[in-house]
């Protein structure tokens, strides 16, 4: 997710390795984000396709967007540049947009107006999470089998029952797909761009898509989110072990299986993918409104049709949403600026010894 800044994700430090090929793939994995919320809201026991569809997607486009999230945060440090833009590119919109999904809430739920920053609300727990799993970067390359400590991470706390604070539960169940981006190049990429792997993709979705119907509906979407524990989801610890590690596998044949599939060349959807945050913020506010107003019980009425021609509304959004008009009028809730009179002076310099020279030396020896 990332601003129309040269860099890729928020917060993020600056790379030169941007190519077509991962905007591309940021836009198609945001598409999937809002259809996936939006297939929520019509989705019924008499609807299997359409659930067995929408656990697929889960299966692999947010481990997809994190995975790159971890790729594009390889050269964080923690230098105070890259702090600055931390905050003013993930922290600051999370405080912003965590405010205003609470008054959205407020307004046509008419839940109690609390603002909470501690209890991200909707979709607004990935922003936190990455400012979380950001921070942590220097960690993760300081120890040695960062990937597998991270998995063991992610299983030990599917174990335990963790509260819903600054969405930890998800925090370290998704860390193993930011740290496998860390680790990552170019070149493992570039393995995957190839005839080959395009023709082992499609197989690869296919047969996920027959096990998701056989399984419709399950998994449960509290599996695929990764915010409950095994006593929550009513199995044993064993089981709970095994369903995880099972999910890891299908859903790293999925991502891998996604990216094979993804355009290397520039698109129409190219600068697209280079705003992502724009419409992953916004059209969380644009669906809760339709429901407000009763658009997908409407839809969910005609069957298969409504299901399509609401799909294609919200790609259509997806697009609005990532142009240059939206942009402009709402950047200073997106993209704040980060005030410069907090920007500490730099320090002085002090002037780089000089070695004297040998001419010197003697005058000084004359002079004694």
């Amino acid at each position: 997710m990332t601003s129309s800044t040269p860099h890729p994700g928020p917060g993020s430090p600056r790379t030169l390795d941007r190519t077509p090929f991962f905007d591309n793939a940021k836009f198609l994995l945001i598409a999937l984000v809002a259809l996936g919320h939006t297939w929520e809201g019509v989705i019924t026991p008499h609807t299997p396709v359409l659930r067995a569809v929408h656990n697929l997607v889960y299966g692999f486009h947010m481990p997809a967007f994190i995975l790159l999230c971890g790729y594009f945060s390889r050269g964080f440090t923690g230098r105070p540049d890259q702090i600055r833009r931390l905050l003013t590119g993930v922290l600051v919109p999370y405080l912003i947009f965590e405010t205003i999904y609470s008054l959205v809430y407020h307004w046509l739920r008419g839940t109690e107006l609390v603002i909470t920053p501690t209890s991200p609300t909707y979709l607004c727990w990935f922003l936190i999470a990455l400012f979380v799993w950001r921070l942590t970067t220097p960690v993760w390359k300081a120890v040695r089998y960062p990937l597998p400590i991270a998995i063991v991470v992610s299983l030990v706390a599917g174990t335990t029952r963790i509260s819903g604070e600054l969405a930890l539960s998800r925090v370290l169940m998704f860390l193993p797909w930011f740290v496998l981006g860390l680790r990552l190049r170019p070149e493992h990429f570039a393995r995957l761009r190839t005839r080959t792997a395009r023709l082992i993709a499609v197989p690869v979705f296919v047969g996920v898509f027959a096990l998701a119907c056989l399984l419709s509906p399950n998994p449960s979407d509290d599996w695929l989110s990764s915010d409950a524990d095994y006593t929550a989801l009513h199995v044993s610890l064993l089981r709970d072990l095994l369903i995880r590690l099972a999910l890891f596998a299908v859903s790293a044949l999925l991502v891998a299986s996604f990216f094979a599939l993804v355009p290397g060349r520039r698109t129409w959807l190219t600068g697209l993918g280079a705003v992502t945050l724009y419409p992953y913020l916004l059209h969380g506010i644009v669906l809760r409104v339709a429901e407000y107003y009763g658009a997908f019980r409407a839809l969910r009425e005609t069957g298969v049709p409504g299901e399509l021609v609401l799909s294609a509304l919200v790609v259509g959004v997806v697009v609005l949403l990532s142009t240059p008009p939206v942009r402009a009028v709402l950047r200073p809730l997106v993209e704040p600026r980060f005030p410069k009179w907090l920007v500490p002076r730099a320090e002085a310099v002090p002037a780089p010894a000089t070695v004297p020279s040998a001419a010197a030396e003697r005058e000084k020896t004359l002079a004694r």
